[in-house]
């Protein structure tokens, strides 16, 4: 565990909305780079010289070979700067800290990830993680929820998951746009629709406390 900010390079930029941007970063001491680990639910915190830090999840895959990847929503003082960086700048990276999801205790069970806004982002390197071991888990459903439909990041990611086998995706928005294709209203009324075996199964929960509360009384039928 990295407990002083090291420095790291932006080694690609995506905006995926207004408000909301990716970053892959790398290293650059080349020997911390070799020797980060992390699972899959952990965070960074990403400091910016002069301004501060802020914990981001991380979404990429443990073993993914090309950085760590951070997606990032403009919120505040630390994220307004860090919105305004590009390819080549340097920011300090600490971590990982909090707790990875219980892949391990769910090899062999159906998976499924319901999460509400960028509460995506926590689960993101989970499901990178399950996919890429398709073999070692049952049936993956994917429930997603967002605000407005303009705020659903990672399109083509949810493409390509649902043409992999036996995965569900299922999409929310409580404001439609044009060419919306998913659900309005609540990702909660997609529950009913979601196909997986209630008594061989593992649920992966993140977002506002209200929808959390919500899923896991309907699921255990209060």
């Amino acid at each position: 565990m990295i407990h002083t900010p090291q420095t790291a390079t932006i080694m690609q930029r995506t905006q995926e909305t207004k408000t909301i941007f990716s970053l892959q970063l790398s290293f650059t001491d080349p020997l911390i780079q070799r020797n980060y680990h992390f699972h899959p639910g952990q965070f960074n915190m990403v400091y910016l010289h002069g301004i501060g830090e802020i914990p981001i999840s991380i979404v990429s895959d443990p073993r993914h070979s090309n950085g760590i990847q951070h997606t990032i929503r403009v919120v505040g003082r630390v994220t307004q700067a860090l919105s305004k960086l590009v390819v080549g700048d340097k920011i300090g990276i600490r971590g990982p800290f909090g707790t990875g999801w219980p892949l391990e205790k769910s090899i062999r069970k159906d998976i499924v990830f319901f999460t509400g806004g960028l509460g995506c982002a926590p689960v993101v390197a989970a499901i990178k993680y399950v996919l890429k071991r398709r073999n070692q888990f049952n049936k993956v459903v994917i429930i997603q929820g967002v605000k407005h439909a303009d705020d659903l990041i990672w399109k083509q990611q949810y493409q390509q998951w649902q043409a992999q086998s036996d995965v569900q995706i299922l999409l929310a928005s409580d404001v439609a746009s044009p060419g919306w294709k998913g659900h309005v209203g609540p990702p909660t009324e997609l529950l009913c629709q979601a196909d997986f075996n209630p008594d061989n199964c593992a649920l992966m929960l993140c977002g506002p406390q209200p929808m959390m509360i919500a899923v896991c009384q309907q699921l255990s039928g209060q």
